[in-house]
């Protein structure tokens, strides 16, 4: 029975480690954005039943004492959030003091930039002239059309991402094109993940030379394996919101290639039904845990492509949405 009593202790003790690291974490964050308090009043709910358990049962013993600690360290959670919230508040409170204080028509120009979509938010976080430099070994989005606009950086400070992302899509990139623009502008940042959304300007070509169309996307892929063998590669269909034949045709040799190729198939047919919350929700779990494992790229497809069909696809006709 005492060996019972220390396998329990041992639990608690592996469970309520990652919580003191997850208390000066959120301290120094001094935001609290990112920290869900339903779920850390569900740990406390957990802690209070086990403690009450334990009194039922008159286990009035060491185990005990432990889950007493560790809800103390859960409690401290609370607390730090309550703070963390009220700096958030005080933050949007001055910004908006600022804001006010402005130029107005510097306003005015600010305002119709968002209301366009003009920029990426990664360009008005970013403003041109202090763009910082990109680091190696990141998560690059190689796309066209539309995909130029995602902002991938502050989308991954939402979503915790545990790496750095670029966007280095191009407005007009086609797949004939892409191993060239990949060699010149993404390769020496020797990505160690990429999510290739292309094919849409190539429609009319692949229409008339599919194999063509097969062995370009073919060569763009030796070219990413080239510069890093271990790259994670992820290849995201073409929208086709007519139903077109050729398009439909187009993404089983997009998803024929993944599966010869070994890598990953986003069919972006179903960004509508993606739940980016929900996956938000898991990946504050593990950091809750502290665990820091690497997102799966098909995760990071379905945040930045919800997000381009919540709200970059209403300023913009569905058809601009392809590739």
């Amino acid at each position: 029975m005492e060996f019972g009593h220390l396998f329990e202790c041992m639990m608690l003790v592996c469970f309520g480690f990652s919580w003191p690291l997850n208390v000066m974490k959120a301290y120094r964050a001094r935001t609290a954005k990112g920290t869900s308090l339903g779920f850390i009043f569900l740990i406390i709910t957990g802690y209070v039943a086990g403690i009450t358990a334990k009194f039922f049962n008159h286990q009035f013993n060491y185990v005990l004492a432990v889950y007493f600690l560790n809800l103390a360290i859960v409690m401290t959670n609370v607390f730090v959030y309550i703070r963390n919230k009220n700096l958030d508040r005080r933050a949007a409170a001055e910004i908006k003091v600022v804001s006010k204080a402005g130029n107005i028509e510097e306003e005015k120009s600010s305002k119709e930039e968002n209301m366009n979509y003009s920029y990426s938010f990664d360009n008005l976080i970013n403003p041109k002239g202090k763009v910082s430099k990109e680091e190696k070994n990141a998560v690059i989005l190689l796309g066209s059309g539309m995909d130029k606009d995602i902002p991938v950086q502050s989308l991954g400070k939402e979503f915790n991402f545990n790496f750095k992302i670029y966007n280095k899509s191009k407005d007009d990139l086609l797949v004939s094109n892409a191993g060239e623009y990949f060699n010149e502008n993404i390769a020496p940042l020797a990505p160690e993940g990429i999510l290739i959304h292309i094919g849409s300007k190539d429609v009319a070509a692949y229409r008339n030379d599919s194999d063509q169309f097969v062995s370009s996307y073919l060569e763009l892929i030796n070219g990413i394996k080239k510069c890093n063998p271990k790259c994670r590669i992820a290849l995201i269909s073409v929208n086709n919101q007519g139903n077109d034949k050729t398009v439909s045709s187009m993404n089983k040799s997009i998803k024929g290639i993944a599966e010869s190729e070994k890598c990953s198939f986003v069919n972006l047919d179903n960004a509508k039904l993606w739940n980016p919350q929900a996956t938000k929700a898991a990946v504050e779990f593990a950091h809750s845990m502290g665990l820091n494992t690497r997102k799966p790229l098909n995760d990071v497809a379905e945040i930045l492509y919800s997000y381009a069909y919540n709200v970059l696809v209403p300023q913009a006709t569905v058809t601009d949405m392809v590739g």
